[in-house]
C-alpha cells in the first residue's frame, strides 16, 4: 500500500506542486474568510477542475463549514478531501470473460493511445493472459511502426496491415487471427482523429461495425485515451467520441506530465464515464487502475 501511495504521489508531483499546491497553502493557520473562498475557487478553476464542479464543491464546503461550525482554514483540507473523492467514480471491475475480449481504443492524435495500449498489453500478459495487439491506425504509418516496436520490446504479437490499408479490414483480420490463436485479449489501436473531421469519425464508426461483424457482441469495451495535459479542450473531443462509438471508459494518459490534473473531475462531471486507468510515468507498470482516494491524496497531501 505504501508503494502504491508513493507511485501516485510521485506521478502527481507536478500537479501537487503547481496548481493544487496553491490550494494546500490555503490550509495553514488562519480563519476562513471571503478571501479564502475566492482563492480556493480561482485555484480549482486554474487546476482544470471545471467551473461547474468548482462551484458545486465550494458551495458544499461552505455548507459543511456552517453545519460543522468550522472556523479555521486548517479544517478545510479534510472536508475538501472528502468532497473531491465523492465526485470521482471508482472504476468498475474489468470484464475480461469473453474469449477473446475485444477492446477498441480511440482518441485524438498525440493522446498517448498507442503507448497506452502497449503498456496495458504488457500488464495483461503478465497476469497470464494471451494478448494480441492490432495496428488499425493505418492512416499514420509511424503508428504501425510504433506499435510493432513496442510489441517486439514487450514480446507481444502485433497484427498490422499495409500503410493506408482499410482500417476495418485490419481490425477484421486481427480478430480472425485472435480466434484461431485462442487469444484472451485483443486491443485494437485506431487512428487518432480530431472530432471535427466528420469523415474520420465516420470511418471510426465503420471500424466499430466491422469489429461487431467479425465477432458478434464485440467490441466488448471502447476505451477513450485522453491527454491530461490538454485540459478542458479535450472534453469537446471526448463528447464526440462518446456519441460516435459508445465509449465505456476513459484512460487519463500523461497525468504525470500535467501541471493541472483537475481533468479527472471534469471528465466525471461532463462525460459521466469512469476513469479506468491513469498514466503516471513512462514504464509499463506506471499505468495504474484509477483510485479516487489515491488520486486525491496525491494532489492534496503534505506528506513527504
Amino acid at each position: 500500500m505504501v508503494d502504491l501511495f508513493n507511485k501516485w504521489k510521485e506521478g502527481l508531483a507536478r500537479t501537487r506542486k503547481v496548481t493544487f499546491g496553491r490550494i494546500v497553502n490555503l490550509f495553514g493557520a488562519g480563519e476562513i474568510s471571503d478571501e479564502t473562498w475566492d482563492e480556493l475557487e480561482a485555484s480549482m478553476i486554474q487546476a482544470d477542475v471545471g467551473l461547474d464542479t468548482t462551484n458545486e464543491v465550494v458551495e458544499a464546503l461552505k455548507q459543511r463549514v456552517y453545519d460543522e461550525g468550522l472556523t479555521q482554514t486548517a479544517d478545510l483540507q479534510r472536508v475538501l478531501h472528502s468532497e473531491l473523492v465523492s465526485r470521482l467514480l471508482s472504476p468498475p471491475a474489468l470484464n475480461l470473460d469473453h474469449r477473446p475480449t475485444i477492446i477498441l481504443v480511440v482518441g485524438v492524435n498525440g493522446s498517448g493511445k498507442t503507448t497506452t495500449i502497449a503498456k496495458l498489453g504488457k500488464q495483461y500478459s503478465g497476469t497470464g493472459k494471451r494478448v494480441l495487439l492490432v495496428a488499425a491506425d493505418t492512416f499514420r504509418a509511424a503508428a504501425v511502426d510504433q506499435l510493432q516496436v513496442w510489441g517486439e520490446r514487450l514480446n507481444l504479437p502485433v497484427i498490422a496491415g499495409q500503410p493506408n490499408a482499410d482500417p476495418g479490414a485490419v481490425a477484421y483480420d486481427g480478430i480472425q487471427a485472435a480466434l484461431s490463436r485462442k487469444v484472451d485479449i485483443v486491443m485494437v489501436d485506431t487512428a487518432g482523429r480530431l472530432h471535427t473531421r466528420m469523415n474520420l469519425m465516420e470511418e471510426l464508426k465503420k471500424v466499430n461495425r466491422v469489429v461487431g461483424k467479425a465477432l458478434p457482441g464485440a467490441p466488448h469495451a471502447v476505451w477513450l485515451v485522453m491527454d491530461a495535459t490538454t485540459g478542458q479542450n479535450a472534453l469537446h473531443q471526448a463528447r464526440a467520441f462518446k456519441d460516435a462509438v459508445q465509449v465505456t471508459g476513459v484512460i487519463l494518459a500523461k497525468l504525470d506530465s500535467s501541471a493541472k490534473g483537475g481533468m479527472a473531475f471534469a471528465i466525471q462531471k461532463e462525460l459521466g464515464l469512469p476513469i479506468l486507468y491513469a498514466g503516471l510515468g513512462e514504464k509499463p507498470e506506471d499505468i495504474q487502475r484509477f483510485d479516487p482516494e489515491a488520486f486525491v491524496d496525491g494532489i492534496l497531501t503534505n506528506r513527504s
